[in-house]
């Protein structure tokens, strides 16, 4: 159990101010408070250290700002970087096109458990009420209920992930299951994330980068716990990146794959020493 352990919240973002404002507002009024944030940032442009600065002033928790030089996707070491700064026992990744409920992070405290790491859902909004929540700046602040309405009308997507369901062996069964679990909505302990030392640095394009850091988590006896009915996010609708053919990184990931291997050669450890020598 995770008990009144910190938790800190790693979203990475690149180059989307507003809907990283949108996102950042979202945790001002979580029930727990519990927690700090730490943004990992790809090489993003100033407007972004503008909307963490703002956010700064109206979150009561701690906010950190990691970024390093924009210099193509590099996804994989800015979140390793920023898991060196992050002081939490458990961590949860999410990604800064997201926002969440008000019981998100009471959500995924009474979720952790050792030896598991928690795989969330997201909600798809639809383009109407996305443009409509980035306007207004920041998250609505609406409940379970409300969102459940907004889904039945087709202003998002799963309506069933609104309504929350107790604790129990149903979250184990896919326990050795890599595919659909995403570093969108992520939850583990920093002991296992040490383990499998980070996230792999050597995926240098969009793809298979959250999927190789669950298979390693795997492989290292790390269990899936299905968050499905506890800490949904909301997810601003935008163009996906890429043009939806094979990953550059399918190879490595293949390999992974037919092997054991859990702990990644080019990862946490190796990051934080490289931007020890070179910050950039």
């Amino acid at each position: 159990m995770l008990g009144r352990e910190l938790i800190s919240v790693v979203i990475s973002t690149y180059n989307a101010p507003a809907f990283l404002a949108v996102s950042l507002s979202s945790f001002a009024g979580q029930t727990d408070t519990g927690f700090e944030i730490v943004v990992a940032d790809d090489g993003s442009d100033a407007r972004t250290q503008a909307v963490v600065e703002a956010a700064r002033r109206r979150c009561a928790v701690p906010i950190r700002h990691v970024r390093h030089a924009d210099r193509g996707f590099r996804l994989s070491r800015i979140r390793n970087l920023a898991i060196g700064a992050c002081a939490g026992t458990y961590l949860i990744f999410m990604d800064g096109d997201c926002f969440v409920l008000a019981d998100f992070i009471a959500q995924h405290r009474r979720l952790a458990a050792r030896g598991r790491f928690v795989s969330g859902k997201r909600s798809y909004l639809r383009a109407g009420v996305t443009r409509r929540i980035v306007a207004a700046g920041q998250a609505p602040g609406w409940g379970r209920l409300r969102w459940l309405g907004r889904s039945l009308v087709n202003q998002c997507t799963r309506p069933a992930e609104f309504v929350p369901l107790p604790d129990g062996t149903w979250r184990d069964k896919k326990a050795g299951e890599w595919r659909k679990a995403q570093a969108c909505n992520l939850g583990v302990f920093r002991t296992d994330v040490d383990a499998v030392n980070g996230f792999d640095n050597r995926y240098a394009a969009h793809g298979l980068e959250d999927s190789d850091f669950i298979l390693r988590l795997i492989h290292a006896g790390v269990a899936r716990k299905l968050g499905d009915h506890g800490p949904v996010v909301l997810h601003l609708e935008h163009p996906r990146r890429g043009d939806g053919g094979p990953s550059p990184n399918t190879p490595m990931f293949a390999a992974l794959e037919a092997s054991e291997v859990s702990r990644a050669a080019d990862g946490l450890v190796e990051a934080l020493a490289e931007a020890a020598v070179n910050p950039g």
